[in-house]
């Protein structure tokens, strides 16, 4: 172990003194991340009880994943822009302390409205979060193993769909769906304070700013790998919206079987994040492709399971191998924006938010057509294939540009 731990400095990775063990850190910022997938992914199984409380409908109280989602796309992109020229450590403070915040008055929500804008303040963080964390666990570990220091940070949402939402669903049975959000609070709140204790402080950016970041996305490269991610991990989040109605209304499983499925999907985004993290840290682009022709294959299989629950469970187990992608996506996007990393990697969480809009609509489209429920996975599946011929369209471009230099 060297004496030092570097922290990314724009295109520079600037020397600092560590506070503790990478290994260490990397489960701090995973912390965070379990906080945060608790918080995006048990929401949505406290819609019904936010209903019976608030006096809405279903559907009304539904409107609170969709201002989640939306404070997520708006807090993106502009938080790591303000946030360019400040210390990353503070940064991921002050983000949590946001997170702490929204989630508590989600808490406290009086009414329905007041609940409305308290999701939208809790999503605001989320993306900055992830983007931030990413560059500073990857600035722990060697080039050659970033994309898997990551995927450790990532970890921390992916377990979070095998764990935190059980135990916030359980939790709110019991005690009110209130108590839910007063637990990732609580989280989010240790998350901070371990920040505080054991990040290392690396050194202000005074000469980055906002228009820095922006100009180092004229980079095609950025666009079409935030384009793959869009499109490519639609496939994904239109099996696994449904997945719980088709288990009831296909394959008439008991229903208990429905957390089953849904941390059968957790395990396969749990072993997919770290086994493409651990391919693409060798071939990042062939990683790339190479999982979406699978996942494709894999959605494309899905309608002919569905009307067993143990022949959905190996396939569904595949789909979720498939969310392995997010990781590759944001490493390959540190890598190609190097003058606007926190831009760029916060930009991918709003691109995957886009993703699990799409992806939803476009399946229930096909549903409302009458092309019935299992309609769902060609969907997906074309929507992986999509996202393959942005693949192959980047791969041309970065080609021709190898090409252009080599004769000039």
């Amino acid at each position: 172990m060297t004496d030092t731990i570097t922290i990314a400095r724009g295109g520079v990775r600037a020397p600092v003194q560590p506070s503790g063990h990478p290994g260490l850190i990397f489960f701090i910022l995973a912390l965070g991340g379990f906080a945060i997938g608790t918080a995006e992914f048990a929401a949505m199984s406290l819609v019904p009880m936010i209903s019976a409380d608030m006096h809405v409908t279903v559907p009304e109280a539904g409107h609170a994943i969709e201002a989640y989602a939306a404070g997520v796309c708006v807090g993106a992109p502009l938080i790591a822009m303000l946030g360019a020229k400040y210390s990353r450590k503070y940064l991921l403070i002050g983000m949590m302390v946001l997170y702490v915040i929204g989630n508590g008055l989600t808490a406290l929500a009086p009414n329905y409205l007041c609940l409305l804008l308290c999701r939208f303040i809790s999503g605001l963080p989320h993306g900055a979060y992830f983007g931030t964390a990413g560059i500073v666990a990857s600035s722990l570990v060697p080039e050659n193993r970033r994309t898997q220091a990551v995927a450790r940070v990532v970890l921390g949402l992916t377990i979070a769909t095998i764990g935190g939402v059980p135990m916030a669903n359980g939790l709110g049975m019991l005690v009110g769906w209130r108590w839910a959000f007063v637990l990732i609070a609580a989280l989010a709140l240790l998350t901070m304070l371990l920040i505080m204790r054991f990040v290392p402080t690396d050194p202000a950016r005074p000469n980055a700013s906002a228009m820095t970041e922006i100009r180092a996305l004229r980079n095609r490269q950025v666009w079409l790998t935030l384009g793959i991610g869009v499109v490519g991990f639609g496939g994904i989040f239109c099996v696994y919206t449904y997945l719980a109605s088709i288990l009831q209304e296909v394959t008439h499983a008991p229903a208990y079987m429905t957390p089953v499925m849904l941390a059968v999907f957790g395990v396969g985004m749990t072993v997919g994040t770290m086994a493409c993290a651990w391919a693409a840290d060798r071939k990042m682009m062939p990683t790339i492709g190479g999982t979406l022709l699978v996942n494709a294959a894999a959605l494309a299989g899905f309608p002919g399971s569905v009307h067993s629950v143990w022949g959905m469970m190996p396939i569904v187990f595949m789909i979720g191998c498939g969310g392995g992608l997010g990781t590759v996506i944001q490493s390959r996007l540190l890598s190609v924006a190097v003058d606007a990393q926190a831009l760029a990697a916060a930009m991918n969480q709003s691109a995957f938010n886009m993703a699990n809009a799409i992806g939803p609509m476009l399946g229930g489209m096909a549903i409302s057509a009458g092309l019935g429920w299992e309609s769902v996975g060609w969907v997906g599946c074309s929507l992986a294939m999509g996202g393959f011929v942005i693949w192959l369209l980047t791969l041309s471009d970065i080609r021709a540009a190898a090409r252009r230099q080599a004769g000039g």
